[in-house]
C-alpha cells in the first residue's frame, strides 16, 4: 500500500492537481486499475471495489473489506497472531540473523540493504517462528515477513525454517508455516538455494514421523519457496487471489511468448487444476486450521 496519495484523490474525479509535476499533469489513472491506498492513515482505499474504509475498522477485520472481501495486506505478526490462541506464541530463534558471505553487490551492497531491512521491519530476519496453541493443542508456527526484502529466503530464514520443523519432530507437534515470499534471496547465490533442500529434508522427517505439516499460502508464494517446502503440505490453503507460482506470469508470457490464462497463477486458477486443497477468507483460517488439525490427529 502507498502512502503517497492524498486525501480526495478520485479516479477521472475533479482532483487531478494533485498531479502536477514540472511538465504539466500526469494523466488520470484508469478507473478500473484501483489499488489500494492508504489516506492521511485514517483512511484506505479498498483496491477490490473502490470504496474509503477507515482504517482502524479495516485492521480490526484482519485487513480484508467487510463489502467486497478483498483481501489487503497485513503483516506478519498480526497475520500469525490472528491464528494462535490468545497470549499463547513464543518467538523462538530470535538469535538468528542474516549476514553477507559473499560480500555481494549490485546496485549497492547487499550490507546495505539487509541494515535498511534491520531498520524498516526491526527484525533479524525475515521469518518469525515459534510455538504456541490452537484450541488448547500444542503447535509450531512459523510466518515470512513480506516486508524484509520481498520474504526472500535466504541462509537465515532457511535456517530458521529447518528448526521449525525439527522443533515439531522433537515436540511432537503439528506445524504450520504460513509463506509470502519473492523466492531464494539472490545476494546469497547458492547458498540460499541450498535452503531448499535443506527444509525439505527437515519437512520428510517430519512426515515420516506421522505429524502434520499445514502449508498455508498467501499473496505472493513464488521462486524457491514455492517450488520447496510451500507446496509439500498434508493440507496446502491459500488465501483468495493469491499470486502463486514459481516464475511470476510476466516472466513466462516473456519467455513463451504467448499470452497467459485469465487468472493465471492465482490461487482460484491452482485450486481449479489441483494444486490446492481449499482457499479459505482470511477471517476464518483460525476455525478452519483448527477443525483440520483436529481432523488430522484425533
Amino acid at each position: 500500500m502507498s502512502s503517497e496519495n492524498q486525501p480526495g484523490k478520485e479516479e477521472g474525479g475533479g482532483a487531478e492537481w494533485f498531479h502536477r509535476d514540472r511538465g504539466g499533469k500526469v494523466p488520470a489513472q484508469d478507473p478500473k486499475k484501483v489499488e489500494s491506498t492508504v489516506t492521511s492513515g485514517l483512511w484506505t482505499k479498498c483496491g477490490g471495489c473502490g470504496d474509503f474504509l477507515r482504517t482502524e475498522e479495516l485492521e480490526a477485520n484482519l485487513m480484508v473489506c467487510p463489502g467486497c472481501s478483498e483481501h489487503h495486506r497485513i503483516s506478519a505478526m498480526p497475520r500469525l497472531l490472528a491464528i494462535v490462541d490468545e497470549d499463547s506464541f513464543c518467538e523462538l530463534d530470535t538469535e538468528v540473523t542474516s549476514t553477507d558471505p559473499l560480500n555481494f553487490v549490485d546496485t549497492k551492497p547487499y550490507a546495505e540493504r539487509l541494515s535498511s531491512a534491520l531498520k524498516k521491519t526491526n527484525r533479524s530476519s525475515a521469518f518469525i517462528s515459534g510455538r504456541a496453541t490452537l484450541d488448547g493443542r500444542k503447535i509450531q508456527i512459523g510466518s515470512f515477513l513480506f516486508d524484509f526484502m520481498g520474504g526472500s529466503m535466504g541462509s537465515a530464514v532457511g535456517e530458521k525454517i529447518t528448526r521449525l520443523f525439527e522443533r515439531g519432530l522433537k515436540e511432537q507437534t503439528p506445524v504450520i508455516c504460513i509463506s509470502a515470499s519473492g523466492g531464494a534471496r539472490m545476494q546469497e547465490g547458492v547458498l540460499s538455494l541450498m535452503q531448499m533442500a535443506r527444509s525439505t529434508a527437515a519437512l520428510s522427517r517430519l512426515k515420516m514421523a506421522g505429524l502434520p505439516y499445514i502449508s498455508l499460502l498467501v499473496h505472493p508464494t513464488t521462486g524457491g519457496v514455492a517450488a520447496s517446502f510451500a507446496m509439500l503440505g498434508h493440507l496446502i490453503i491459500a488465501e483468495p487471489k493469491a499470486l502463486i507460482g514459481f516464475a511470476g506470469p510476466r516472466v513466462i508470457e516473456q519467455t513463451i511468448r504467448e499470452v497467459l490464462p485469465e487468472g493465471f497463477q492465482r490461487s482460484e486458477f491452482l485450486m481449479e487444476h489441483g494444486m490446492l486443497d481449499q482457499i479459505v477468507d482470511r477471517r476464518e483460517l483460525r476455525s478452519r486450521i483448527a477443525t483440520l488439525l483436529s481432523l488430522l490427529q484425533d
